[in-house]
């Protein structure tokens, strides 16, 4: 007999990502409130929410029958949980996602989360080796996404394209000056949210994201420290060869001369991306070894799979019972 699906507690941090959780066979409940900020926001973002993502007001959740808490920020766990958790919701299995690689201290940082009864997944193993996880168990469940049918590379704007949010006022650490630098030297666009800000083109909505890129002749992610980019992943899936820098998880990611290229050097990256511009067959051979190298390491079926396994240890079910 098949297990009933879980009944997951978690907040909205980052749309991206939640979207594709909701591809594990649970059900997931978001807490909202009137505001609907700092996590409270519940199904917004623009996306086609699947029917096991469900609301629920903050000041019921205490009520109501769940198996499991999954915290997505330190505000979650350190605020949020003794808001809105009951004493015994408190107890029940708990895994803590990490998104991002430490701020404060890039190896001496201590993770908020200091407890053995609680799984700490990280989304990248550079994450986890740069982490300072203490007692805490952790575990590596990487990225799993998905395009819509029928997104192929075209590659015919002899650009590259740029998807980073906010990027004006997250300055250096999201590579603001370098996107500006080397737009100076090759024609770069950006997108996102507040992209106009630096004369980009704007935010376009999720779902027409891949195939707008897919236009391009290459992905550009001058990232100097962060975790690895749900844009990236997605942008390899529709056959976009890769410009980064090589830093945290994105040197096992991307190949030089095989799905991009990635190097510390500016002066090399701007050369790569003249060559991609002046060699479209160049650009499309590297854009089919993004394309394979993400449909191996970030298929959803595989992250899926994974994020359920992490279900199942938390909560003492056999892996695979659904």
């Amino acid at each position: 007999m098949q297990a009933r699906p879980l009944r997951i507690l978690t907040w909205h941090i980052h749309g991206s990502y939640l979207y594709y959780l909701m591809r594990t066979p649970h059900h997931f409940y978001l807490p909202v409130k009137a505001d609907r900020t700092d996590g409270y926001g519940g199904r917004v973002g623009g996306r086609a929410w699947p029917a096991n993502l469900h609301e629920l007001p903050a000041e019921a959740v205490r009520d109501q029958q769940l198996d499991c808490i999954l915290f997505q920020s330190r505000r979650n766990y350190e605020h949020d949980q003794y808001e809105i958790l009951s004493e015994a919701q408190r107890r029940l299995p708990r895994v803590y996602l990490e998104h991002d690689p430490p701020r404060e201290h890039p190896t001496d940082t201590r993770h908020p989360v200091d407890d053995p009864g609680i799984l700490l997944v990280h989304v990248t193993q550079f994450n986890n080796l740069m982490w300072d996880s203490g007692r805490t168990p952790t575990c590596v469940v990487e990225h799993g996404v998905t395009i819509p049918d029928g997104v192929r590379y075209t590659g015919e704007l002899p650009r590259g394209i740029v998807v980073i949010n906010g990027l004006h006022w997250r300055g250096r650490r999201l590579g603001a000056d370098l996107f500006q630098r080397w737009r100076a030297h090759v024609p770069l666009d950006l997108v996102g949210m507040e992209a106009d800000r630096l004369d980009g083109l704007g935010e376009l909505p999720l779902e027409e994201l891949p195939a707008f890129a897919a236009r391009y002749r290459f992905f550009c992610n001058p990232i100097r420290y962060t975790s690895l980019g749900l844009a990236v992943c997605e942008a390899m899936m529709a056959g976009l060869p890769i410009i980064a820098l090589a830093t945290t998880e994105m040197v096992t990611v991307v190949e030089n001369g095989v799905s991009g290229y990635v190097h510390t050097d500016e002066a090399r990256l701007l050369a790569s991306m003249h060559a991609l511009i002046a060699d479209p067959a160049l650009a499309c051979r590297l854009g089919q070894g993004a394309r394979r190298c993400a449909e191996e390491r970030f298929n959803i079926e595989r992250f899926a799979r994974d994020w359920s396994n992490v279900f199942a240890l938390v909560t003492g079910r056999p892996r695979g019972a659904i």
